[in-house]
């Protein structure tokens, strides 16, 4: 008997085409990044084309990289409410809820809709597992936690949902993705099911992740991590570096600054940490988003790129670009800026499409002078490397996560 000739995946149409959904308003941020606290400070640091990235100066790691650490999490204190909750991630997560006016915004909703029908979404990679590693850390003799850090609500993927739930006062639905570094803007995906299915009248979507062991010497053990400033798509790019961020977006329906109007989620189940070699997951990512905003790629203005630096990743991103989108469009990564924050990327980089569509700012790709020429052709004429004022009417942001767990998200310029 003849045995079967092995078949690999192949780039197919998706099994449906969703339906168009209405726009979603997104009425307040918040945001700590490494450029620094509110949105306003990211901004600058784009519009300047500068780095947030500092070199690492933690004993423990030693090899050379640079991280987009939040120093004003080392000087934050929680309220004495909070502080059962206390660790690295959970002050993060407080400073980007204070910024940009959004606690006021929250409680705005909430004097309108009630604690019960504003929802929380948060996306996290690591949540607070720098606390565990503490705890670890410090077993006593008998191989436990020490009585002070045996917290179950903190030692948990779901503590940093939980938080924010809790420091908001909030009593609805409380909900944590975590698909590595497409987690927060999937956040955005199950907030618009929410509205749509009217299980809520508001939602929190956050994402939030802070520097941790797991994370540093998790990606340094993948070879992933650069032990320069990383140059996405770049010439002789050698990979990522790590970062911190709080970002939260506050969705409703009706009228807002600018509005989401399409998402698309995938799984390529092809590798626990490679893309598919063709970017199946990915474009049908992108067809679905494009499907529910009810507009063609060409149509997409500007594209805020996944963009790690690692050379598998941007290699079969940067192919998708070339084929995918109108050769006119201001491509750009931004993890140059701020570095790759993980769980919190998706959201971060939703901001900085809300920069284009509402003040016309795109950003460029700090770090990186000279394209890889080794990229599909037609790449490195829709990669920006400048940032630039344009108008922009439709925005689209790239996520894509370990284990082939896809998301794009679709944005337009609102009331």
């Amino acid at each position: 008997m003849q045995p079967r000739a092995a078949v690999g995946p192949q780039l197919v149409s998706p099994p449906y085409t969703p339906a168009a959904i209405e726009p979603v308003a997104i009425v307040a941020q918040g945001l700590a990044c490494a450029a620094g606290i509110g949105l306003q400070a990211l901004a600058d640091a784009v519009r300047d084309d500068r780095s947030a990235l500092q070199a690492a100066q933690d004993p423990r790691v030693d090899w050379p990289t640079w991280l987009g650490r939040v120093d004003a999490v080392e000087h934050c204190a929680l309220p004495a409410a909070l502080q059962p909750w206390d660790c690295r991630a959970t002050r993060l997560a407080w400073l980007g809820l204070q910024a940009d006016g959004f606690m006021a915004a929250v409680s705005t909703a909430v004097a309108r809709h009630g604690t019960a029908r504003v929802g929380v979404v948060l996306g996290t990679s690591a949540s607070t597992i720098g606390a565990s590693e503490g705890a670890y850390r410090r077993l006593t003799v008998d191989g436990g936690f020490p009585p002070a850090l045996r917290k179950d609500g903190l030692n948990t993927i779901h503590a940093l949902a939980t938080f924010v739930q809790a420091a908001l006062r909030l009593r609805g639905p409380c909900a944590t993705v975590s698909t590595a570094c497409s987690s927060s803007a999937k956040a955005f995906a199950q907030a618009e099911r929410w509205l749509r299915l009217e299980l809520v009248d508001a939602v929190v979507v956050g994402g939030v992740d802070a520097l941790c062991d797991s994370l540093l010497f998790g990606f340094h053990a993948l070879e992933l991590v650069s032990p320069e400033r990383c140059r996405p798509f770049g010439a002789g790019r050698r990979g990522l570096n790590i970062g911190e961020a709080a970002g939260y977006a506050l969705l409703q329906r009706g009228a807002g600054p600018w509005q989401l109007l399409g998402h698309g989620e995938s799984n390529d189940a092809h590798h626990m940490s490679a893309p598919h070699p063709q970017g199946l997951g990915a474009e049908l990512a992108v067809d679905a988003a494009l499907a529910r905003a009810g507009v063609q790629a060409a149509d997409i203005e500007y594209v805020n790129l996944h963009g790690t630096a690692t050379p598998r990743n941007d290699e079969v991103e940067a192919a998708l670009v070339a084929r995918r989108y109108a050769a006119g469009v201001h491509a750009s990564a931004s993890k140059g800026v701020t570095g790759h924050t993980m769980g919190a990327a998706g959201l971060v980089e939703a901001l900085l499409c809300g920069l284009a569509v509402r003040d016309g700012l795109c950003s460029g790709t700090c770090g990186t002078s000279v394209v890889d020429p080794a990229l599909t052709d037609g790449f490195a004429a829709r990669l920006r490397l400048q940032p630039r004022q344009r108008r922009v009417r439709l925005a689209a942001s790239h996520a894509f996560g370990f284990g082939g767990n896809n998301a794009v998200l679709v944005f337009g310029g609102g009331a």
